[in-house]
């Protein structure tokens, strides 16, 4: 059961990484992904945070990152995060992960819901992510 939860979880990755891609290759334009991207960027986002804490031994056992969190204001969102970890201290790149996530969060519900949108701000958001996962995957 234990290798069904790893294998889930690293096949959402997968799906972030995979729905990013198809939508920048498809010959329709990336807004025909659109909803599909607000999706996939805030669970990307969201797993990206997570990571990091974990990574960063901070994030008390047993918690999981909201994606809902992250509309708030940068002062609440540390409030909830100190009170699932244990230290927020020496997180280089967490304003950088908090102020992505924001990004992503304000815009998803209108790209999920609402109507199309220029394709600018789904590159812009593409970027954003892509950018924060690279440093936290390159960092030492």
């Amino acid at each position: 059961m234990e290798n069904k939860k790893v294998n889930e979880k690293s096949n959402e990755k997968d799906e972030v990484s995979d729905e990013i891609e198809s939508s920048l290759k498809d010959g329709r334009g990336i807004v025909s992904h659109q909803k599909r991207l607000a999706f996939c960027l805030s669970l990307g986002i969201t797993e990206l945070i997570e990571k990091y804490l974990k990574k960063k031994d901070v994030l008390k056992q047993g918690y999981k990152i909201d994606h809902q969190w992250f509309k708030k204001k940068k002062e609440n969102v540390v409030d909830i995060l100190s009170q699932k970890t244990t230290s927020l201290t020496n997180l280089n790149k967490l304003d950088l992960l908090l102020d992505v996530a924001f990004k992503i969060e304000s815009k998803r519900n209108n790209l999920a819901y609402g109507g199309t949108v220029d394709e600018r701000i789904l590159i812009e958001l593409i970027n954003e992510f892509l950018n924060a996962k690279r440093e936290i995957e390159n960092e030492k």
